[in-house]
């Protein structure tokens, strides 16, 4: 799963995702802080706002997101496989609550030498990624106060060089059933499809990028080691 990213800054908002909204956000993003999306504005058109990374269940008591007995969840990330059943997932999903998270980059824990290190992946060409999400809205139950926030959808990586080298290897598991789990970066031709098309066209767009696609290195150049060459 990622748990965190850092926003582009304002001009490269401006430029690739529309004008930005007045409220204020946190450019390195960890659960629970909040950030800005894109989402869909009428029938065709954008706008960016700001929500709490980590979506609140719907009849969450508290805007830190809890389950039905009360117990708190981890809802940064939504595994696309079961999120259209999902109690927190599903309603966005079926409504086509579908959003776009700006990211300059966004980080993953690589363990090949037997500790954690933070891998950053960012776009070859230098642009922004735009990432698939879902949003919804809560009202806080004690003041009325209606507040947005998102999550960002994952996909299965077990055979994709490279993204398949991130996170623990699981020794009771073969190499193709690990799990492993990377994001959905979206082009920017498919923006429009996946915040207004139906669901068939959003599923369709859930796909593992070209590894050609992004750049990646340890995010501490102190911590850079060399991946396998088998998987790199």
């Amino acid at each position: 799963m990622c748990t965190y990213y850092e926003v582009p800054g304002r001009e490269q908002l401006v430029l690739h995702f529309g004008d930005v909204p007045e409220e204020e956000w946190r450019d390195k993003m960890s659960p629970l802080y909040r950030g800005p999306f894109l989402r869909a504005k009428g029938e065709a058109g954008r706008e960016l706002v700001v929500g709490q990374w980590g979506m609140i269940p719907p009849n969450s008591k508290t805007h830190i997101p809890t389950g039905k007995d009360g117990k708190r969840l981890s809802t940064v990330n939504a595994r696309r496989e079961g999120m259209a059943k999902s109690w927190t997932y599903g309603g966005p999903w079926r409504k086509g609550q579908r959003c776009i998270i700006p990211a300059q980059l966004y980080v993953e824990p690589y363990w090949g030498t037997g500790k954690h290190i933070p891998w950053q992946f960012e776009r070859a060409d230098g642009e922004p990624w735009g990432l698939a999400g879902l949003w919804s809205e809560w009202t806080d139950p004690a003041t009325g106060e209606v507040l947005h926030s998102y999550t960002m959808i994952t996909q299965n990586c077990d055979d994709v060089p490279v993204l398949n080298l991130m996170h623990r290897t699981d020794p009771k598991r073969p190499p193709d059933k690990q799990d492993k789990r990377t994001v959905v970066p979206l082009e920017k031709g498919d923006w429009d499809t996946w915040l207004q098309g139906t669901i068939e066209q959003a599923e369709s767009l859930i796909k593992v990028p070209s590894v050609e696609l992004f750049v990646h290195r340890a995010k501490d150049p102190a911590q850079q080691v060399e991946l396998p060459v088998e998987s790199a």
